[in-house]
């Protein structure tokens, strides 16, 4: 399984000198299963820029599209995504069991009148917004499983398993405040136990989470902790604050190191940035 960033950027699209390593782009990722089609999942401002590669690139017309939730920042590219303008791929988008009567609303209502200037109708994709098994899917060889997040709004964090490997992918998910539709910390842990590779909503500093509790993120301290109990292997800090530099970033990895290695573990830590490449 290959993993793709293309935007973790959280809240709102940042460009400008102080953001350019880790990158200004909204919530894209794309992974390259083993079997079976592409997986993108949610179409922040990062989805513009893999709609063109894939375009250009022209090596799979089949596109599974997951979203985590509709929140402005995980759909403001859609419109923007080259592959969904044309005949040649099938689109078939998917989230959690709850979203089955509102994905295509989500799409199509941020292209109405005011909001857009072009309609969906002008999109020439093959859209399939059927929703499959109620609590999973089968890609190739590849299960996903959803997990509610404890988010404003609701929302899906998504388990991909595929040939023994296990990718989780829990943006927006608040781990010491349990929204409605939420779990609770534990369900969590349990939900990331072993994974391969876990990216998580680490958006907020310790002090930054007190006065934005409630808020539907996470302390990257706290998704720390969680990622040593659920003894996960590789830990990558995601949805990054806006406000926050890459010098922030960069102090952050280093405090989470130190806590690491304050407990003994082989948990390796890195913050997600665009265009990182991964290989599980």
């Amino acid at each position: 399984m290959r993993v793709r960033v293309w935007g973790c950027r959280g809240s709102l699209p940042t460009p400008g000198p102080s953001t350019i390593r880790y990158g200004g782009n909204t919530t894209c990722l794309e992974i390259q299963l083993n079997s079976g089609p592409l997986i993108i999942i949610d179409a922040g401002s990062g989805i513009k820029a893999l709609g063109k590669t894939l375009v250009q690139e022209q090596t799979t017309t089949d596109i599974y599209l997951f979203l985590t939730h509709a929140h402005w920042d995980h759909l403001l590219g859609f419109p923007f995504f080259l592959p969904a303008y044309s005949n040649e791929y099938i689109i078939h988008v998917r989230g959690g069991p709850r979203a089955k009567g509102a994905l295509e609303t989500y799409l199509k209502q941020q292209m109405q009148p005011p909001y857009f200037p072009v309609p969906f109708e002008v999109m020439q994709a093959q859209f399939d917004f059927s929703v499959g098994p109620p609590q999973t899917w089968q890609i190739g060889r590849a299960t996903v499983i959803p997990v509610p997040i404890s988010h404003p709004n609701n929302g899906y964090g998504f388990k991909i398993v595929e040939d023994g490997v296990v990718f989780v992918f829990i943006p927006d998910n608040e781990l010491d405040y349990t929204h409605e539709g939420g779990l609770p910390r534990e369900d969590y842990i349990q939900f990331c136990q072993g994974a391969d590779l876990l990216m998580h909503d680490a958006q907020y500093t310790d002090d930054e989470y007190q006065a934005k509790k409630g808020w539907g993120h996470t302390s990257f301290t706290a998704v720390l902790q969680m990622s040593l109990q659920a003894e996960v292997k590789r830990f990558g800090l995601f949805h990054h604050d806006p406000d926050h530099t890459d010098a922030d970033i960069d102090s952050y990895v280093d405090l989470c190191r130190a806590m690491i290695a304050q407990a003994n573990s082989p948990l390796e830590v890195f913050a997600t940035k665009e265009g990182l490449k991964l290989v599980i």
